[in-house]
């Protein structure tokens, strides 16, 4: 597996764009839940982006587990959405950021800096990232359909 280096001095110096750290979790991970938990999109409800046009925090009381991660939602409803359909509401690559997957590299996405493209949810590292990402939206996805899971799972 490619793993991104503490700082990527080509292309994000240039852009002005933060460095990106790896991940030593995500070896194998196909969702992406950060080094100390099991919590998929930071605990953000996955499906609020669809239904809501924004990220909402999830609750303990309304969890699922799937594909080895726990999954939050912000109310019933939202859950029963997601277990009808996860694919049509889980983030693009896991929840890895979508510009450094094009790039062939894994970083942690934020719930924060987000788009829905074509009814799929991608997440960004930040802002700067998310900039870079706008660039080419269609040649980035492309790219990052191309290196998801492999880039993951090594």
């Amino acid at each position: 597996m490619k793993t991104l280096a503490l700082s990527l001095t080509l292309g994000l110096a240039a852009a002005g764009a933060a460095a990106l750290p790896s991940d030593a979790r995500a070896a194998d991970d196909l969702i992406y839940t950060g080094l100390f938990s099991n919590t998929a999109v930071s605990g953000y409800d996955a499906v609020s982006y669809h239904t809501e046009g924004a990220p909402v925090r999830g609750a303990r009381e309304f969890r699922t587990q799937w594909q080895g991660a726990e999954w939050r939602f912000s109310s019933q409803e939202n859950l029963d959405l997601f277990l009808a359909n996860p694919e049509a509401y889980a983030p693009a690559y896991g929840g890895y950021c979508a510009w450094a997957m094009a790039q062939g590299y894994t970083a942690k996405g934020d719930p924060e800096v987000w788009r829905i493209v074509d009814g799929v949810l991608y997440l960004n590292f930040d802002r700067s990232v998310q900039e870079m990402w706008e660039e080419d939206i269609p040649g980035f996805i492309e790219a990052a359909n191309a290196n998801y899971p492999s880039v993951v799972t090594g």
